[in-house]
């Protein structure tokens, strides 16, 4: 698990680089809203291209947790362990970004992050696998603290908690990205027989249902668990693969896409309850005009 500083600050990298890291290299980066991680372009881009939320992962507990996809780019190491899943060691292989993938009535099934392909000396493809990079949604405002940040730029940066201070999301990141992706675009690859290698954080990994494994050799999806390791000479993180989790397509869905019911005699507590308000069968008799009079 990632260590992190015990400051009360949501800013775990802005722009390629931790709050301490005050070197001229960083401070450069950040100046230009620079992005070091295999950006299309040479800019952040997160948000608002003319005004980037260059904020790469936030300080969750003990946790540097990434919130940006491009994060997982360094060094190209997500590409590189995909490929080597997918056709081994000794095949020709690149990767194509952001790839429309459509269904049989030419609707759109979503943009594939990256497709390796593997081709032969004549420039062949021989095959392809998929691979889907898995970042995590953020609740709370992150810009507020981002702006305070760079207008006064300091590793001792701190933000007060309370409302809408920015933590991980991660059961929307779950259900709004991972699931619908596996659903529709993983589907596809499923019935093409084509692997699948997906990207993601550990500490995303671990909130999600603990998923029946297999063997390499049997497996339709390879999960690359990652997550980023603090250097306290360079003041840097470095993405490392820390897990490798082999699934079947079918029964990790199934996992997945089943919730787990809580006890039924509660939630029918919570309807008796209810329907005992809408008939009012416990309240008071009113009174009578009768009565009024009476007294």
């Amino acid at each position: 698990m990632t260590k992190t500083n015990s400051n009360n600050s949501p800013l775990a990298e802005v722009f390629g680089f931790p709050l301490e890291n005050d070197s001229t290299k960083a401070q450069r980066y950040r100046n230009q809203k620079l992005c070091p991680f295999n950006n299309k372009v040479p800019n952040c881009t997160k948000d608002k291209a003319n005004n980037p939320l260059g904020v790469c992962s936030v300080k969750h507990g003990n946790t540097s947790v990434i919130t940006c996809p491009t994060r997982f780019r360094e060094d190209w190491i997500i590409v590189e362990n995909a490929a080597q899943f997918a056709f081994g060691s000794k095949t020709k292989w690149t990767s194509i970004s952001e790839t429309k993938l459509v269904d049989k009535n030419g609707q759109s099934a979503g943009n594939i992050d990256f497709v390796l392909v593997a081709y032969n000396d004549k420039g062949e493809l021989i095959d392809f696998v998929s691979l889907e990079v898995q970042g995590v949604y953020i609740s709370g405002n992150l810009r507020n603290p981002f702006e305070a940040y760079l207008q006064s730029p300091s590793k001792d940066f701190k933000w007060p908690s309370g409302y809408n201070y920015p933590k991980p999301d991660y059961l929307s990141s779950s259900r709004k990205r991972l699931i619908p992706q596996m659903l529709y675009k993983g589907g596809i690859f499923q019935m093409w027989k084509k692997k699948q290698a997906v990207s993601m954080q550990k500490s995303f990994f671990d909130t999600l249902p603990s998923l029946p494994t297999t063997s390499k050799s049997k497996a339709d999806i390879a999960w690359f668990l990652y997550d980023l390791v603090f250097d306290k000479n360079t003041k840097g993180y470095s993405l490392k693969l820390v897990d490798t989790v082999y699934t079947e397509f079918e029964p990790a869905l199934l996992r997945v896409t089943t919730p787990e019911p809580s006890n039924i005699s509660d939630f029918i507590d919570i309807l008796q309850s209810k329907l005992d308000d809408h008939l009012d069968i416990n309240a008071p008799d009113a009174p009578s005009l009768t009565d009024i009079i009476s007294r």
